[in-house]
């Protein structure tokens, strides 16, 4: 079949819609959209993205497949286990569509390559179980004023919203502090269906910011109740970017002069991060005396507690500080 044939009969559903028509279509097959997690939000959110034609996808993940994600991840079968889920999902992607280009990458995301991928994106996806990643991807998307697509699941609830990007508020805007505990899909459990329709949320707002639709998904959040169930949302286009903001580091980001905090047990991480890493439980920041002039970075596995550190270090005066979580760090 001829090539322009295939397109016109591929996309023909969506490029009947007069929002999208043949030159939104041309504008997706051109975009480039970086897609951070190939989890349970991301199976659908790439799913969807290939599925329109969005021509070039970066996608991001360290993870293997394992039997436990495939009843909220059906992107992957049986024969998948074991697999970077990344280069999984690429070959069952280019196997629907393999016009696309999907530039498949086996690692995590961190504040070091952070900037790169960012920059070439057109829209950042994230789909990532982590909340220092998503915190990470909207500092750096509000830096580079590239529009993010985030979300989150839990239980039967979730959330997908625009941030960042065209003058939208940040993450951060929003969401300025945690919640008490740094709840997981692993840790609280969640139903699929939960996760698809979030996901689906996420590829359906991307493809509209791809799509210069009116009115934009920035700014707006979406949220989801499958206990009662509901659909709701509000807008946050006034939201206030937070004063202070504690940014997240790389490892190669500490600074021979900075006081490092390793929050981690020695039974947790036998090797502390940094040679000048001082070990400390949480219980003890509140008796820590640091120079006003020294850099104090707080060192835990998924950020939380030097989250909460900070949060008692800023609560005495001390804004000099930074986050590094060591599950997603150089």
């Amino acid at each position: 079949m001829d090539q322009g044939l295939r397109f016109m009969s591929r996309y023909l559903r969506q490029m009947t819609l007069p929002e999208v028509g043949v030159e939104g279509q041309r504008r997706l097959t051109k975009a480039h959209v970086l897609v951070v997690g190939a989890g349970g939000l991301g199976c659908p959110v790439l799913q969807y993205l290939a599925g329109a034609g969005v021509g070039r996808i970066t996608l991001l993940d360290p993870d293997h497949v394992e039997e436990s994600n495939l009843h909220r991840q059906p992107l992957y079968r049986m024969s998948d286990l074991g697999c970077a889920k990344a280069l999984a999902a690429r070959a069952h992607l280019r196997a629907a569509n393999p016009e696309l280009t999907i530039d498949a990458r086996v690692q995590t995301l961190h504040p070091g390559n952070a900037p790169l991928l960012v920059a070439a994106a057109d829209v950042v996806v994230d789909a990532a179980d982590s909340f220092a990643v998503s915190y990470m991807l909207s500092d750096t998307c509000h830096r580079q004023g590239v529009p993010l697509i985030s979300a989150s699941a839990l239980g039967q609830k979730g959330y997908a919203g625009g941030f960042c990007g065209h003058g939208a508020p940040s993450l951060r805007a929003v969401f300025p502090r945690l919640p008490d505990r740094g709840a997981t899909c692993a840790s609280a459990g969640v139903l699929g269906p939960v996760v698809g329709m979030i996901g689906a949320l996420q590829a359906q707002m991307t493809l509209q910011v791809l799509l210069h639709h009116t009115p934009s998904p920035l700014g707006q959040i979406v949220t989801l109740d499958m206990q009662r169930p509901r659909f709701d949302g509000f807008a946050f286009h006034a939201a206030p970017e937070p004063q202070i903001a504690v940014p997240f580091v790389s490892r190669s980001e500490i600074r021979p002069a900075d006081q490092v905090i390793e929050l981690r047990s020695a039974e947790e991480a036998p090797e502390i991060i940094a040679p000048q890493a001082q070990r400390l439980s949480t219980h003890s920041i509140d008796d820590l005396q640091p120079d006003p002039a020294q850099r104090v970075v707080l060192c835990c596995a998924s950020g939380l507690r030097a989250w909460r550190a900070a949060e008692c270090l800023q609560a005495k005066g001390h804004d000099n500080l930074a986050l590094l979580a060591a599950t997603a760090c150089e």
